[in-house]
């Protein structure tokens, strides 16, 4: 009989250099639970050991493609509410993904779009495309108003 598995694979290259080797990377994908994700950084960018007793860091990246952008940028606000003071840096990207169906298989390439996030603890290049600074708490978001306007 025929098989007609899927099997996938895909280039996961952030296009963010000179990342320092401590970076903790988060890759989230479309089945990916958020409360997972999040308890995981949380835990590693507050300086908890959590579960895996790691190491604290000063960076994260977030990563994710196709239907699992939606949910990285999720993970990403929430992160940024919970720890405070965070820079991040965005970049929107295309990606090649590599499907191989069967076997001895019909391999077929798609491109499909990703992003990867980086928040850092430590200040960014303000001046690159995609960074956006730290939230400032306290600041009020200005109203709209709901006057209603003068007839002539």
């Amino acid at each position: 009989s025929e098989d007609y598995r899927k099997t996938r694979s895909e280039d996961s290259a952030c296009p963010i250099p000179g990342l320092p080797a401590n970076t903790l990377h988060m890759r989230v994908k479309e089945g990916s639970k958020i409360r997972n994700l999040l308890r995981l950084a949380t835990a590693r960018m507050q300086g908890e050991g959590g579960d895996g007793g790691g190491t604290p860091v000063r960076q994260v990246v977030f990563t994710g493609s196709g239907r699992g952008i939606t949910k990285t940028v999720t993970c990403v606000e929430i992160l940024k509410r919970k720890v405070a003071g965070l820079h991040q840096l965005s970049k929107l990207y295309y990606k090649t993904v590599t499907e191989t169906w069967g076997s001895p298989g019909l391999t077929v390439d798609r491109t499909v779009p990703a992003i990867c996030i980086l928040l850092s603890k430590d200040p960014l290049d303000p001046q690159e495309p995609g960074y956006q600074p730290p939230r400032t708490d306290g600041v009020s978001v200005p109203k709209m108003s709901c006057e209603p306007l003068n007839q002539i």
